[in-house]
């Protein structure tokens, strides 16, 4: 004789899911170098005058803000000033002042 596979159904579990408690934002490491923007933003920060992309690359490599690999550091960084500018409107943290030429925002 052959049993009959019969399956019982539980009932569903009520689901309690308990608020996780707010994580605190993890302190920057010391020895991590600051991203290319974060350099840049310093840079025509402290020089309080419009400037150049390859300006502010030789400032960066020089007070060792940045490092980079790269052919081309002043094009990474001037790119991504214009995609932030256009990303971030009037929040971004750069103004274009003329053609090639940046300064802080605010």
């Amino acid at each position: 004789m052959s049993k009959k596979n019969t399956t019982t159904t539980k009932a569903p579990k009520q689901a309690t899911k308990k608020a996780k408690a707010a994580k605190p934002a993890p302190a920057p490491k010391a020895d991590k170098p600051m991203s290319g923007l974060d350099a840049a933003a310093k840079v025509l920060a402290d020089a309080k005058e419009p400037m150049n992309a390859k300006a502010m690359v030789e400032k960066m490599l020089a007070g060792g803000m940045w490092k980079t690999g790269g052919k081309t550091p002043q094009a990474t960084i001037y790119a991504a000033i214009i995609r932030e500018i256009a990303a971030k409107g009037k929040d971004a943290r750069f103004k274009k002042t003329d053609r090639g030429l940046f300064t802080v925002n605010g």
